[in-house]
């Protein structure tokens, strides 16, 4: 049934007053943080409804307010910036109300934090920034420490300094080259990589190479593999290793 122009309007202003800046509260990835959003719809679809305004409209608010929800618990309020441009992307496309006929609606939304939880994220954020700090001074202590530690010179000179009366009795010597082993084996975890793996194995490799011949003809196979592949400045480096020069060295050497 055909509507008179002034009666359509009048449904049409009404369904927009149910539907203009209606708030929610949406969750965010963290617990107990959550976005302020104002919501407003546009619906695409003329009088007459299948439903009065005022059920239409909740119908509308609630779908979207689950819309928005649905990818809100998502998105991390440290990054206001970036759940804005998620919630007001997901809630622009065009929706439509299973009725008869269809309801087709999008809306746009402002997202904000509430002085509350805004507060929360400015806590969150300084102890994430401690905790950055925290880890990174015990990462570097333990560096540091491994790196002294895998010389058993460095491991008999901490006993001694721990326990400095017990000089006629010093720990064993293999017992000592076993705790520098195990703080040589520290690496930190840049280095642990395939590439620093693949250079464990190479060196275990040509350690295994006690005797001088047998250690020289491992480097010139080296080198003549290094030229083959065509990285003649490489194979330069691991015959200057194998003459006993520095590998920085090598090229002034030929020259």
């Amino acid at each position: 049934m055909s509507l008179p122009h002034w009666s359509r309007r009048r449904e049409q202003k009404a369904l927009r007053r149910g539907l203009t800046r209606f708030e929610v509260r949406l969750p965010s990835s963290v617990d107990g943080i959550a976005f302020h959003a104002q919501i407003t719809a546009t619906v695409h679809t003329g009088p007459p409804y299948p439903e009065t305004t005022d059920e239409l409209a909740a119908v509308i608010r609630a779908t979207l307010r689950k819309a928005a929800a649905d990818v809100s618990q998502e998105c991390d309020p440290c990054d206001l910036a970036a759940s804005r441009d998620v919630c007001s992307r997901h809630l622009s496309h065009r929706r439509s109300l299973p009725t008869n006929p269809p309801v087709a609606f999008d809306a746009r939304a402002v997202i904000d934090l509430l002085p509350d939880d805004q507060a929360a994220v400015s806590s969150l954020l300084a102890a994430q920034r401690r905790q950055a700090t925290a880890d990174v001074l015990r990462r570097q202590q333990t560096e540091s420490l491994a790196r002294e530690l895998a010389d058993p010179a460095a491991v008999l000179a901490r006993w001694i300094e721990q326990q400095p009366d017990v000089w006629g009795s010093p720990p064993d010597t293999n017992a000592i080259d076993k705790i520098a082993a195990a703080f040589a084996q520290y690496r930190p975890e840049r280095e642990r990589t395939v590439e620093y793996a693949a250079l464990e194995v190479i060196r275990e490799f040509l350690d295994s190479f006690q005797d001088p011949p047998q250690k020289r003809m491992v480097y010139e196979v080296l080198a003549a593999g290094m030229r083959h592949a065509n990285r003649p400045d490489h194979a330069a480096k691991a015959e200057a290793l194998l003459n006993g020069h520095e590998p920085n060295n090598a090229l002034r050497s030929d020259t």
